[in-house]
């Protein structure tokens, strides 16, 4: 019980000082993007009804929510996810809306895994969702608004790896793969072993194109040449081949942005989360093992809450770009002047109209009486440490 006082729980953590400084900023910076592209705040409840999260609706599985119960008996969860909340408010709110809702956020999601995996289980997600439009140009903004993001945040170097959830479907569906292959298949593309691919699609009964195309999910990058070399082999496949030319047609809107260097397409990649129908993305750089950003097009998600209306969204884990940054040794600074006001008792009264009349022309005062003992050099080291700039004594005598 004493250490319990003093500690918390696995996978959560205190964020304090200068790193909570960073991560406030870098917040704001995030923040600041999705507001020049048009996007408005909305805000959702930390804990749902269960079934806004069910295994129907193909978000995270049951066993990695943390569910208890309100007094009425009704099974809630902390939310492991903003998407589905988004969904359920723009299906109540926006019921009647037929142009395109831009809706952003930021806060905490919570997901209940194992310790081994050394994840938190608590993060910070900034994110945003375009709702009513299906067209490749909202991916492309989508995209370019992760793109702005990221290095709004001061990244240089990362990637974006974006594949089409059709074009894993479409295999699965004209190989006839029944629900354990599916999972197999899955496994080995989640596990990135893109050898076990090809000794899958080796052991299957496809033609020559369907199996070149199966391999085509075994690779970490899929050039534009290669696209088109896939569009002729899927002639006879239309979802795949949808899902093809989306991708080229996606790749000429990222041009116009001037963003294609930070984009790769990756047919290969999928999400657990089932809701996926058309572009998946996820986003890389160094210092960090797990991607800070994770996306793609739902177009089907809204109809579980009574609305038709296709959508598109992304969420950027804040605590993995923090990792990432200062693991890059990248510093958010932002020019501020703060002071440090040293006063005697005695002169409280001035000391307390100072602090205000500087506070009134947008400086940051920190007001600390004279500790008995204590020399200058004690207060100019406490600014130091806590990034002050100045150090004003009232009394000279200090």
């Amino acid at each position: 019980m004493t250490d319990q006082m003093l500690h918390t729980p696995d996978g959560v953590r205190d964020i304090y000082n200068g790193e909570c400084k960073q991560k406030l900023l870098l917040q704001d910076r995030l923040h600041d993007v999705l507001k020049r592209y048009g996007y408005r705040d909305i805000q959702t409840p930390t804990f749902e009804f269960f079934n806004i999260f069910s295994k129907e609706v193909g978000t995270t599985p049951s066993r990695d929510l943390y569910k208890f119960f309100d007094k009425e008996g009704n099974t809630l969860v902390l939310r492991p996810d903003f998407t589905p909340s988004i969904a359920r408010s723009a299906a109540k709110y926006y019921t009647e809306e037929d142009m395109p809702v831009k809706l952003s956020y930021m806060g905490n999601t919570f997901i209940n895994s194992s310790s081994y995996q050394g994840r938190l289980k608590e993060t910070t997600q900034c994110g945003a969702e375009l709702i009513g439009d299906g067209s490749v140009a909202a991916d492309a903004e989508i995209l370019a608004m992760v793109v702005d993001c990221l290095t709004g945040s001061g990244l240089k170097e990362f990637q974006i790896s974006v594949g089409h959830a059709r074009f894993f479907q479409g295999i699965v569906e004209a190989a006839g793969l029944g629900e354990e292959q599916e999972d197999q298949l899955r496994s080995l593309l989640s596990n990135k072993n893109f050898l076990g691919v090809e000794e899958f699609a080796e052991q299957l009964d496809l033609s020559d194109e369907l199996k070149e195309l199966m391999l085509m999910l075994g690779s970490f990058e899929t050039a534009a040449e290669e696209l088109s070399d896939a569009e002729k082999l899927a002639a006879a496949y239309p979802r795949i081949l949808s899902a093809i030319r989306e991708l080229e047609e996606l790749g000429s809107y990222l041009k116009l942005y001037g963003i294609e260097k930070y984009i790769s397409f990756e047919l290969g990649i999928i999400s657990s989360y089932h809701y996926y129908t058309g572009i998946i993305f996820a986003g890389y750089t160094f210092g960090t093992g797990e991607p800070v950003v994770r996306g793609g097009r739902y177009d089907r998600l809204l109809t579980y809450f009574g609305k038709n209306a296709p959508s598109i969204g992304f969420a950027i884990v804040v605590d993995q770009l923090m990792a990432a940054l200062s693991r890059q040794k990248i510093f958010l600074t932002v020019p501020e002047e703060s002071i440090l006001l040293i006063y005697r008792k005695e002169k409280i009264e001035p000391a307390i109209r100072k602090a205000q009349k500087l506070r009134q022309q947008g400086k940051i005062v920190t007001l600390i009486p004279v500790l008995e003992g204590q020399q200058k050099e004690y207060y100019i080291n406490y600014a130091m440490k806590n990034h002050i700039a100045k150090v004003d004594f009232m009394d000279e005598q200090a």
